[in-house]
């Protein structure tokens, strides 16, 4: 995501300077006209008008937290589009006060490299209009939440909830086809177009159903298996913090555990499929 998006900015006429924990995908993304990588953090962010970090986690965010902070220009804004969650929005926030707009992002890489992405920003507006160049270099629309500067981050979860939710719900579908003998792509064909129909159960669903008939799951990943998984962590957690009943969230979390059990952590998430296999049940023969 950090690579298409370095990209994004490049296309859009921004200097831009890249790094990265492992040198040689700073090293790849600096391959893109207009982008250079930098030999460490502090370069990268010193002189920066605007730092935006998109890292795997919470964890990976604080632990550059405190070198970002330190070497950010007085006017700087820092941009934080990793998917965190609420508490950690609020934590990262902290390190660098009055600085930090949390802006995680909707889409997978190919939005990212099309700069189609659509930014969730929450923050100070002064904060926002300073960074407004970027954001609309990155994305294709930027929703603004409010002030508060962990509501982009609540409402990434609640808008991955969905995805993960019907990601789940169409391969169970399929699957319950599958197990009671009736071909799997018939569910496509008998939801297309109706009120209950999904767009995304048809982009997802030719990868379920390749799985279903003894694929292995190792097709192109737009969003990571185990990272719907770290997402639906966070989902919980913050749902528990809210007094929000967290029992289908807990469900769907137990699916997308199951299949990366089997093995399917880094394949795309389509490949929850695995959770609803039984053997022998494709009997489309």
């Amino acid at each position: 995501m950090g690579t298409a998006m370095a990209g994004s900015l490049a296309r859009e006429g921004h200097e831009v300077v890249v790094w990265n924990r492992t040198p040689q995908r700073a090293w790849a993304a600096a391959e893109q006209d207009g982008v250079t990588s930098a030999n460490s953090l502090a370069e990268a962010v010193s002189g920066a008008e605007v730092v935006l970090t998109s890292l795997f986690d919470a964890e990976a965010v604080l632990a550059v937290a405190d070198e970002i902070a330190a070497h950010l220009d007085d006017d700087a804004v820092w941009v934080q589009t990793s998917t965190v969650g609420p508490a950690a929005a609020r934590e990262i926030a902290a390190r660098a006060p009055g600085r930090v707009l949390d802006a995680p992002v909707l889409g997978t890489r190919k939005p990212a490299e099309d700069g189609t992405l659509v930014v969730l920003a929450s923050g100070p507006t002064a904060l926002l209009e300073r960074a407004r160049p970027v954001l609309e270099a990155i994305g294709g629309r930027t929703i603004v939440v409010d002030e508060r500067v962990d509501s982009g981050s609540s409402l990434k979860l609640a808008t991955n909830a969905w995805v993960g939710l019907i990601t789940a719900g169409a391969a169970q579908s399929l699957g319950l086809a599958a197990a009671l003998g009736v071909d799997p792509a018939l569910v496509l064909r008998a939801l297309d177009g109706g009120a209950a129909d999904s767009p995304y159960a048809h982009l997802k669903g030719p990868a379920m159903i390749e799985l279903l008939g003894g694929g292995d799951g190792e097709g192109p990943v737009s969003f990571a298996l185990d990272g719907v998984r770290k997402d639906l962590t966070l989902m919980v957690a913050a749902a528990q913090g809210a007094g929000f009943p967290d029992d289908l969230l807990g469900a769907v979390k137990a699916v997308y555990d199951r299949a990366s059990a089997q093995g399917h952590g880094a394949h795309d998430l389509a490949a929850v499929q695995a959770a609803f296999l039984v053997p022998g049940a494709d009997r489309r023969d």
